[in-house]
């Protein structure tokens, strides 16, 4: 399974693509590390100790990666192989999609009941916070979808040439 991976993504995309197995439950960690002081139910420890032991199995992958054979051809996700404009709009779209991830964390370990009630009662503070919420939600949406987009196009410029 590794070897298909790695045939298709390349090392560097391989790489990258399986840091979200250790870059995940240390955001969890995060979000219940805020939480655990004030209420005592999250318990971060469980997640810490997940993230540390799937970067070790991370480390463990990508020192293999030596051993695993793939066949020359052009892959999307190589960094070795990308443009410039490539690489441009790959991290672009990575950094929205962190934006995003962000987002949907903060949303997930806040407790919205007051600015819910804060709205109702027709504050504009509250206000005018929840449509900058929203905005970026939907920029971090949009960037995404624009940069693919892009990154898609300059991969079909490199594939064609």
């Amino acid at each position: 399974m590794i070897n298909r991976l790695v045939d298709r993504f390349g090392k560097t995309g391989f790489a990258a693509l399986s840091s979200i197995i250790w870059a995940l439950p240390m955001a969890a960690w995060a979000g219940s590390a805020d939480l655990s002081p004030v209420d005592r139910t999250a318990t971060p420890t469980i997640a810490l100790t997940i993230g540390v032991v799937m970067l070790v199995v991370w480390f463990v992958l990508i020192a293999s990666l030596r051993r695993v054979h793939m066949t020359p051809r052009q892959r999307r996700f190589d960094i070795g192989q990308m443009s410039p404009s490539e690489k441009r709009w790959t991290l672009g779209c990575a950094a929205f999609a962190t934006g995003l991830i962000a987002w949907l964390n903060a949303a997930a370990t806040v407790d919205w009941g007051p600015l819910g009630s804060a709205i109702g009662s027709g504050e504009i503070g509250p206000i005018v916070f929840a449509a900058v919420l929203a905005l970026f939600a939907i920029t971090m949406v949009a960037g995404i979808a624009f940069t693919w987009r892009k990154e898609s196009q300059a991969f079909s410029r490199r594939a064609r040439a």
